[in-house]
């Protein structure tokens, strides 16, 4: 029981730390409901695995109405959790998720329907979720795919492919972020700082300065 407690402060702690909103303990467990959430997921699970399971769905879909995050109560989840904001998120049933991770509203840790000869297969169908990982609004990651450690998700990229340790993706569909070196080691909201740049904006970009000159060469010419 005291270790399910200490898992809650370090919930509590993760949201004040990450959230320049929440200055307080009482206040982020009065104001944030992606920490109700995640506090009523903890007694969701416990049941869960106490083969409570019925009881807590239903409890787990009470908190779904009340917070607007849907957790499924046999998902796996990590010390440190933070869903900052929170409406909109959903985390499916076989999901893994490590310590440190931080979401924001809108994100999807959806399954992929395996059917095998006698109906629906009951194997993994969700991602796993490495620690220090930051998933930024709206981004979708869909089936058993695994984002490594200290990975960043940027906001509303759809992911459908395994993501290496420490790098930034983004895009539908995801791809790999250029990313510059950043010194000061802050965290970065939405999974994406200044210094990340897309590859596919950046090839655009060289694509239209090559035309502007192509066309002041023939302007010349004219």
């Amino acid at each position: 029981m005291k270790s399910k407690f200490k898992i809650i402060l370090n919930d509590i702690d993760a949201m004040i730390a990450r959230d320049p909103a929440t200055s307080s303990r009482l206040e982020a467990l009065l104001c944030s409901a992606g920490l109700q959430a995640i506090i009523a997921y903890r007694g969701c699970h416990w049941l869960w695995k106490h083969n409570l399971k019925l009881t807590a769905r239903i409890l787990s879909q009470i908190a779904r109405f009340l917070t607007g995050v849907e957790i499924h109560p046999a998902a796996r989840i990590g010390k440190g959790f933070c869903i900052d904001h929170g409406m909109g998120v959903v985390i499916g049933e076989t999901t893994e998720i490590g310590n440190n991770v931080t979401l924001y509203h809108g994100v999807t840790l959806g399954g992929v329907a395996v059917f095998g000869k006698n109906g629906k297969n009951k194997t993994k169908r969700h991602p796993t979720i490495g620690n220090n990982v930051v998933i930024g609004a709206g981004a979708q990651i869909l089936g058993p795919i695994t984002i490594e450690d200290d990975s960043k998700i940027g906001a509303n990229a759809v992911v459908l492919h395994d993501v290496n340790r420490g790098k930034t993706v983004v895009g539908v569909p995801a791809h790999e972020a250029i990313k510059q070196e950043d010194k000061s080691k802050r965290f970065t909201a939405y999974g994406v700082c200044a210094t990340d740049k897309d590859p596919i904006e950046c090839k655009l970009l060289e694509l239209e300065k090559e035309l502007l000159s192509i066309k002041k060469t023939q302007n010349k010419r004219q």
